[in-house]
């Protein structure tokens, strides 16, 4: 499936990267899915506090569209349905590691920690 342009032209990769993680919830489900492993929508929402089920179908539809997530239909029933990164949303979760580092050094310097569900920078709990 080719990659999706919502908007353009980029300025700067920079500009082009955050086309496809623009809002709260995407690099949180590039975290959850590279953490986790292949999920069921259910089991996405229960790892993200706090999403809605709109939000969540918003965001995995347009991370298929840009080519960062898997979506597996199996024909049984009940129909089931997985999610899984793609080589391309782990390239990009890689990519993301520094930020949730340099995110991680923030909290703990501005003070502003809370009890996350993980944590983003190592992935652990």
């Amino acid at each position: 499936m080719a990659a999706s342009a919502r908007r353009g032209p980029y300025f700067c990769g920079i500009d082009a990267a955050m086309d496809v993680v623009a809002g709260k919830w995407k690099s949180l489900i590039l975290w959850e899915l590279h953490n986790s492993g292949t999920r069921r929508f259910a089991e996405l929402r229960r790892g993200l506090p706090g999403v809605s089920e709109k939000m969540l179908i918003q965001h995995l539809r347009e991370m298929e569209e840009d080519g960062l997530v898997h979506r597996e239909v199996y024909r049984e029933v009940p129909p089931k349905v997985e999610y899984s990164l793609t080589e391309h949303g782990v390239s990009l979760n890689d990519a993301l590691t520094s930020l949730g580092e340099w995110g991680t050094a923030r909290i703990r310097r501005i003070g502003a920690e809370r009890v996350p569900a993980h944590d983003a920078a190592t992935g652990r709990q």
